[in-house]
């Protein structure tokens, strides 16, 4: 079934059905993805990743049905009265993937009982979701002339994602016919029932209905789908004219008040980053690629945090290292970037992927992935209650804390797709008939290729991020001529391939590279991508250790204590055990190679976990103590330095060598440290 599915995407995909049809020089003029998407049945995660995922599946992913009441009890996705809005299908957005990432058939068959139940009761005028109060209650039947009678829209485009990806993992002919009717009701509804006339959310959110419509036309050709995309598109929030539009986020960082709020709301910006991408998917119109990438480079260089993701703790809160994050404006807005490089291209999008995926994601969550954070903070001195400096305080004080309940629950219904379609990413269909690995993990990929359609199988065998050699096994009936693209990150500075041992290949950073040839059976491919040590600059002059991916905090032990909140249950506060009020010495930012040390740690096996007990590498770099830098309102305060960089207040006389691990292995840390002399 898969592989015959593979075979309709490469006949029906988006890019044939662009190319065939024929618009009028009024319309909007469609343009292919530069990478289109696999079948999530083609790539299987292996290694280090495999086991996350396991993880997920013996945690709350493959559980939350069973252990969060929310969704659990009398569930309104099932025909009941309880849930019918976004967290069940938040939860099921992560955990159908995981179902065939993993081909486990007692998650698929959990996943499908929500899916059938769904388009099995889709109402006769295409309308679908939970049971409404007026269908309830007064016995009423949804259709165009009453769509007042249905629900918020922005639920069902969550959902309308886990269709689509439940289609692509099993072929099932009732979802193209079901989101063809939805969508034709959609289109009439949507003129007397807008976008946002039942809450903000959808018209915030707009852009993930946008793209499904447009997913779906890449199947069917219906140019009606195309004024639908248009029409939910002028009545959602104009991000891509905010984007491009310098006003937006500079007011973003100055206003930290009730106006506007949705606009500078972390989760609603992660989700809007991909509405320029889907509009020039949908127009060809280059303003929006350039709106996208004024919006990205000014939205880091405002409110961009040392782990590759923005503040938002919840609205957008500048770039001072004791700004917070939430978990979902972290997932969300890794899915926006996987969708914009299949669109775009451009190599800037994987390097902030990677960034944000191997730092920011993993620090939030627990190791059995139980307990989460609503609220990271770069600069985390302490895990506990307190209303530190966050937009959201929060009344309960428990937004900082590890729970499962901890915060608002939108993350732990949410948090599961980070993982998961980071997976499903990992390799795209290039547009002439090759495969290209845009990001980098253990995994295995199944696809057609080449004039032929070959199916060939690449098995991708490394421990990177830690390690900086990633080796590919070509697995092919017969010899097949196709081109292999793969990406040179913009941090390597001179990556090297080889195929069969002899060295084919040199590349600078910042590039993909294009290795076509014939290839047989049992062939090589090594990609060595040789990482250095450096330093960058982040908010209120602080310096950050970075080697290659991966950015370094300071190890800190960690005392860890479990306590009880009476509405949000049992949550985990975390101290540290040392000190942690350090300055790096000036000579590593003036030469990093020459003053700091990479130690190799533990090795990098099949059962990883982000933690400190298994962080594989230690950088040794020399510091000393800043006495007066201290903890104020449960934050730690950044030193104020000179234009030169320099903290010049009072120092410790002794100069100490100091331990740093990756970022994502750490729960309490310091990575914005300041720079003494």
């Amino acid at each position: 079934m898969a592989t015959q599915f593979m075979k309709n995407v490469f006949s029906l995909g988006f890019l044939s059905a662009l190319l065939s049809l024929t618009v009028s020089a009024q319309s909007p003029k469609p343009v292919p993805e530069k990478y289109r998407e696999l079948p999530l049945s083609a790539i299987k995660p292996t290694g280090w990743l495999r086991h996350q995922l396991q993880i997920m599946r013996d945690g709350t992913t493959g559980h939350l049905d069973e252990i969060y009441s929310k969704v659990s009890n009398d569930n309104g996705w099932l025909g009941g009265k309880g849930d019918a809005w976004e967290e069940t299908p938040y939860w099921l957005d992560g955990a159908v993937p995981l179902a065939y990432l993993l081909d486990d058939k007692a998650l698929q068959q959990k996943v499908a009982k929500y899916v059938n139940w769904v388009i099995e009761n889709q109402r006769p005028s295409g309308y679908f979701g939970a049971t409404t109060k007026d269908e309830r209650e007064k016995n009423v039947k949804i259709d165009v002339a009453n769509c007042a009678s249905g629900d918020d829209w922005w639920p069902k485009m969550v959902m309308l994602k886990v269709i689509q990806q439940y289609y692509s993992a099993t072929n099932d002919k009732r979802v193209v016919p079901f989101m063809t009717k939805y969508f034709h009701y959609q289109l009439q509804a949507l003129k007397s029932c807008p976008v946002g006339k039942w809450t903000e959310w959808a018209a915030s959110r707009g852009a993930d209905n946008v793209m499904m419509a447009q997913w779906l036309y890449g199947i069917t050709g219906d140019k009606s789908l195309l004024e639908l995309a248009s029409m939910i598109e002028s009545q959602s929030f104009q991000w891509s004219e905010w984007l491009g539009n310098r006003d937006w986020v500079i007011g973003a960082a100055a206003q930290q008040n009730g106006d506007h709020w949705m606009r500078r709301h972390a989760v609603n910006v992660g989700m809007a980053l991909k509405s320029p991408a889907v509009n020039y998917q949908r127009t060809g119109d280059a303003k929006y690629l350039r709106s996208l990438k004024t919006g990205f480079n000014d939205l880091m260089t405002l409110h961009g945090l040392p782990m590759g993701i923005f503040s938002g703790d919840e609205d957008l809160h500048g770039n001072d290292p004791t700004q917070g994050v939430e978990l979902c404006a972290i997932v969300e807005s890794m899915f926006s970037l996987e969708k914009i490089i299949g669109i775009t291209g451009d190599i800037q999008y994987m390097d902030a992927l990677e960034r944000m995926t191997f730092n920011a994601l993993p620090t939030q969550t627990t190791d059995d992935y139980n307990a989460k954070q609503y609220f990271q903070i770069a600069n985390q001195v302490h895990v506990k209650r307190g209303v530190f400096n966050f937009s959201l305080p929060f009344g309960r004080e428990m937004n900082n804390v590890f729970g499962m309940r901890s915060g608002y629950t939108c993350c732990l219904a949410n948090m599961h797709q980070g993982w998961t379609k980071f997976a499903t990413h990992l390799w795209y269909a290039s547009p002439d008939k090759g495969l290209a690995a845009l990001a980098y993990s253990p995994n295995e990929v199944t696809a057609k290729v080449g004039v032929k359609q070959t199916e060939v199988t690449l098995r991708e065998s490394t421990t990177y991020p830690f390690d900086e050699t990633i080796r590919f096994d070509l697995s092919t009936p017969s010899d097949v001529q196709f081109p292999l693209h793969l990406r040179i990150p913009s941090w390597c500075q001179k990556a090297m391939v080889t195929v069969n041992g002899k060295s084919v290949q040199t590349s600078e950073g910042g590039k993909i590279i294009v290795l076509n040839r014939l290839w047989k059976n049992g062939d090589k491919i090594m990609l060595q991508l040789p990482m250095a040590v450096n330093t960058s600059n982040w908010g209120r002059n602080s310096r950050t250790v970075e080697r290659g991916p991966l950015v370094y905090a300071l190890k800190l032990e960690e005392t860890w204590q479990k306590e009880n909140q009476k509405e949000e249950g049992d949550y985990f506060t975390v101290f540290p055990k040392s000190d942690w009020n350090y300055g790096l010495l000036d000579k590593i930012v003036k030469d990093p190679a020459a003053n700091l040390e990479v130690k190799i740690g533990k090795p990098v096996t099949d059962t990883f976990v982000w933690n400190l007990q298994n962080a594989p590498l230690e950088i040794k770099a020399s510091a000393k103590k800043i006495p007066e830098w201290k903890i104020v309102n449960d934050v730690a305060p950044q030193p104020v330095t000179d234009r030169n960089g320099h903290f010049l207040g009072k120092l410790d006389d002794n100069v100490e060598t100091i331990t740093l691990v990756p970022y994502g292995c750490t729960k309490v840390r310091v990575v914005a440290f300041p720079v003494v002399k």
